[in-house]
């Protein structure tokens, strides 16, 4: 099996994009999963990114997999297939896995450190799994990764505040804010997507009262309903934009708001002297350049709250790498040692297997006899010593990472078909007649396949 991820994040794509193609996501995740050479598939779903995860069969499969996700997200959203080319990036193998650890830790956050993606890969997870839309692996995967996020957690300072992109951009209003309490700011928040929703938590964790809420698509209502909060029509937009105390942006869609419609808003209610605070989180930027130039305007962008954030929490990132990767060579140990167990059982197996038939033909001319219990000790004595050396062979290619090659071996030269230690179980002797010693040798093997190293 191969795993493999497709990933588009705020690296690469603004967040109007990833918006659109999230409202699809899951649905194209359902679809993937339908294909006779997919196992599983997890699709991770945040403000700023988006991700599959898929476990296919071959390396051959990686590349039609790919073309079929992306095909299907370009028919759903509309979104050019060319744009969508460009907008997602591929990993395979421990690139994927470093990825998702390295994700899951916030090593790829926006602010590096921030916490809430860690529940949200859970939920991922939890989601898939109610969908049956994972596998075995993949869920092995992603506990790992989640467990990996709790040891950088622990053992490090990174994120101890719980930091996220719009925590940070909050704290650095209250540094520039002339009106100490966010109870006493009117705040309007253009956008109604998943950073404008965590926007309207952290406000009310600070005690803001007085938000409005407004989307060009014209979702304000419902989102303002679910909140509390109150959504800003169209006709009201310009009044509530220029008595606000603060502005949030976080649609990167096509509305923008003009620093000439600003200013004369700002004219014409009296309030160009009060201070205002703009904060821009969308990255195709949901204010004109030059609202951040108008007088008593201080505007923070993404890339302010980014360079921003890191500072205090540096000397700890390498730290936080330095688990992540030790992490995913341990997983990927794991994972290697599991393929050998069930490598190992299936050659257990087929051997036995042949055993089996031999003394089915011994007993068949000779009975229960004393002479077919001796034949049978000596062949299940000569069984054993024949599987010392390929189990032991199988411990060292794996440690080397090259345990593929000696499953690759065996499915060549013995026709086997090695998966996972839970679906291929110890074969079970046939024998019609037991015999204590042949019983005990046959558990010698057991323990030498199971054991050896």
């Amino acid at each position: 099996m191969v795993l493999i991820s497709l990933v588009a994040s705020h690296h690469e794509v603004d967040l109007e994009t990833i918006a659109r193609l999230s409202t699809s996501f899951s649905e194209v995740a359902s679809t993937l999963s339908k294909h006779s050479w997919v196992s599983g598939v997890i699709p991770l779903s945040t403000c700023n990114r988006l991700e599959l995860y898929i476990e296919v069969a071959e390396e051959s499969d990686v590349e039609r997999t790919r073309r079929i996700a992306l095909a299907g997200l370009a028919e759903s959203t509309g979104i050019p297939a060319a744009r969508l080319e460009s907008a997602f990036q591929v990993f395979a193998k421990n690139d994927a896995v470093h990825h998702l650890f390295a994700v899951s830790a916030g090593l790829e956050s926006a602010v590096v450190g921030e916490r809430e993606i860690a529940g949200q890969v859970r939920r991922a997870h939890s989601e898939a799994q109610a969908a049956q839309l994972t596998s075995k692996p993949l869920s092995k995967l992603f506990q790992s990764a989640s467990k990996t996020a709790k040891e950088v957690g622990a053992q490090t300072s990174l994120g101890e505040r719980g930091r996220s992109i719009v925590s940070v951009a909050l704290d650095l209003a209250d540094d520039l804010a002339e009106v100490p309490l966010w109870a006493d700011r009117r705040v309007v928040i253009i956008g109604t997507g998943a950073y404008a929703g965590a926007t309207v938590a952290l406000l009310r964790e600070r005690g803001a009262a007085n938000i409005g809420v407004f989307s060009s698509s014209g979702r304000a209502a419902e989102f303002a309903a679910k909140r509390g909060v109150a959504a800003v029509p169209s006709d009201e937009l310009d009044a509530a934009i220029s008595s606000a105390d603060v502005l949030i942006g976080c649609s990167g869609g096509d509305f923008q708001v003009q620093a000439s419609s600003l200013a004369t808003g700002r004219s014409r209610s009296g309030r160009e002297a009060r201070q205002l605070t703009v904060i821009d989180l969308a990255l195709t930027h949901d204010f004109e350049p030059g609202v951040g130039q108008l007088p008593g305007v201080d505007m923070l962008t993404l890339e302010s709250v980014r360079m921003a954030a890191p500072l205090e929490q540096a000397a700890v990132v390498e730290q936080a790498r330095d688990i992540v990767d030790s992490a995913v060579e341990e997983f990927a140990e794991r994972n290697a040692a599991r393929e050998i167990d069930s490598a190992i059982v299936a050659l257990r197996s087929h051997t036995m297997q042949v055993l089996d038939a031999e003394m089915a033909k011994v007993r068949a001319q000779h009975g229960c006899t004393a002479a077919a219990e001796e034949v049978e000790f000596a062949l299940r004595r000569m069984m054993r010593q024949f599987l010392h050396i390929p189990t032991v062979r199988a411990r060292e290619l794996a440690a080397e990472g090259r345990g593929q090659e000696y499953v690759d071996a065996l499915e060549s030269l013995f026709g086997l078909e090695v998966g996972e230690r839970g679906d291929t179980g110890a074969h079970a002797s046939q024998a019609s007649c037991p015999v204590d010693a042949g019983a005990g040798a046959g558990a010698d093997v057991e323990t030498e396949t199971r054991h050896s190293a």
